[in-house]
């Protein structure tokens, strides 16, 4: 369970976060007005009030792990309330679990709120005793957070049902964006992570309405949102960027040291006939021409990608014309998934399905190569002198991280006998070894 520390309480609220960095933020949000109005949140189920579960429901797995989660609260307290992207398939939750007190759905605020006033009164606040800091409560270290731009998606990717879990695309206003960026940075926070559906797209439900932060103008656009927070003097990381055309805007950006070289653009596959099927751009030569670009532009950029093997109706031929695209990207991080038959996906009923057994000969075949590759990327690393942000302190160490690798998801740095330091410094090191995924180095002479 996710604990947050708190004054004592009358009212004491158990709280589960499962899924994605975004529904973190959701987490975040519910249990920053938790705290505003009193309450007391708990890390056991025994002394608490009530347990609220924050759900996902992306893939089979991500729903079964939610289901368990909601039913291992109903045992161990009995009072239950969910939300979260399963919550948009209330039927789903109460059928396995009919017991719950109530089912919200996404980015539902206001109504778990209100459903947790129903059964747990809202005690006496002490403004004294419930002291909220400025950037209200954080799930993640001191050091790093997640910043949400927007809600939901426009796209119609066959093999999802996000936009139907979260509804289209929602951005949030551009100045109330960069004064929640700046009060993170102001308490502490070295690196923002730019989370959302789709965050290429901020902007364009609102025609990149004119908005304004601290006394001047800035469009509601991807952009004009990139070139702000790069003014805040913290590592400003971009996340799930659809490959739309604009995005090569940013990579000037990232040259000149405004936000972090890194870019997580998930490609999905490398077949033309098979993006076809996904709704995905499926210009592979030209996929690899803005590759070579962005590198020429600026050669320290680590991208990061992902993608789905065993797609309905993939061939052989498809899946060789993936792993011939991957070796000839060479990209630098990739994660990749076998398909998942979730229910209600456009893509289920478009051809036969890959049977499981060639799913997992092809993740495997992909990894394999992929490792290779990584291992390659990092090994032109050894020799050079780095930044990397720490993580965590050790009795033996540290280890930390560089701007070409995202909490959670990427590589670690490891720095052996350096225990002087807090997580959240900035250090210079000298990379002396790597293999497919971590490094290993030592402070670089100043």
């Amino acid at each position: 369970m996710t604990s947050v520390e708190g004054a004592p309480s009358n009212a004491r609220i158990g709280f589960v976060s499962l899924g994605c960095p975004k529904n973190l933020v959701d987490s975040e949000r519910i249990l920053t007005q938790l705290r505003i109005e009193g309450y007391d949140v708990t890390p056991s189920y025994d002394d608490a009030d009530m347990v609220i579960v924050n759900t996902c429901g992306f893939i089979d797995s991500a729903v079964q792990e939610s289901l368990d989660a909601i039913g291992e609260a109903l045992a161990e307290n009995g009072k239950v309330l969910v939300t979260g992207c399963l919550g948009a398939k209330e039927d789903d939750i109460t059928e396995v679990h009919p017991g719950v007190l109530g089912v919200t759905g996404p980015h539902a605020y206001e109504n778990v709120l209100d459903q947790v006033h129903q059964h747990v009164p809202r005690p006496e606040h002490n403004p004294f005793e419930h002291l909220i800091p400025a950037q209200g409560v954080k799930l993640t270290p001191r050091h790093y957070a997640y910043l949400k731009i927007s809600e939901g998606c426009n796209q119609k990717c066959t093999f999802c049902i996000i936009p139907s879990m979260r509804g289209r695309l929602d951005s949030r206003p551009v100045g109330e964006v960069l004064d929640e960026a700046q009060r993170l940075v102001s308490n502490g926070v070295k690196e923002l992570l730019v989370v959302s559906q789709d965050t290429g797209a901020y902007g364009v439900d609102t025609k990149y309405r004119m908005g304004f932060w601290q006394g001047r103008p800035v469009k509601t656009r991807f952009l004009d949102l990139c070139q702000s927070l790069g003014e805040l003097g913290a590592w400003v990381r971009l996340h799930y960027l659809y490959p739309y055309p604009h995005i090569d805007d940013a990579i000037p950006l990232m040259a000149e040291g405004k936000i972090l070289p890194y870019l997580d653009i998930p490609l999905q596959h490398a077949s033309p006939r098979i993006l076809k099927m996904m709704k995905r751009p499926g210009a592979i030569d030209n996929t690899l021409a803005r590759i070579k670009k962005w590198r020429e532009i600026c050669p320290d950029l680590t991208i990061r990608s992902t993608f789905i093997v065993g797609f309905p109706g993939e061939t052989e031929e498809d899946f060789q014309l993936l792993l011939d695209f991957i070796q000839e990207a060479q990209l630098d991080r990739v994660g990749c998934f076998k398909y998942s038959p979730v229910e209600g996906a456009v893509a289920n009923d478009l051809a036969e399905p890959v049977p499981e057994e060639v799913k997992e000969e092809r993740l495997a075949k992909f990894m394999a190569l992929q490792a290779k590759i990584s291992a390659d990327r990092l090994q032109l690393k050894v020799g050079k002198r780095m930044q990397v942000i720490v993580d965590e302190v050790t009795e033996e160490g540290s280890v930390a991280r560089t701007k070409g690798d995202a909490p959670d998801v990427d590589g670690l740095v490891f720095i052996d006998n350096v225990t002087d330091v807090e997580p959240g410094d900035i250090l210079d090191v000298v990379i002396e070894e790597a293999d497919e995924h971590d490094m290993w180095a030592h402070l670089a002479d100043s």
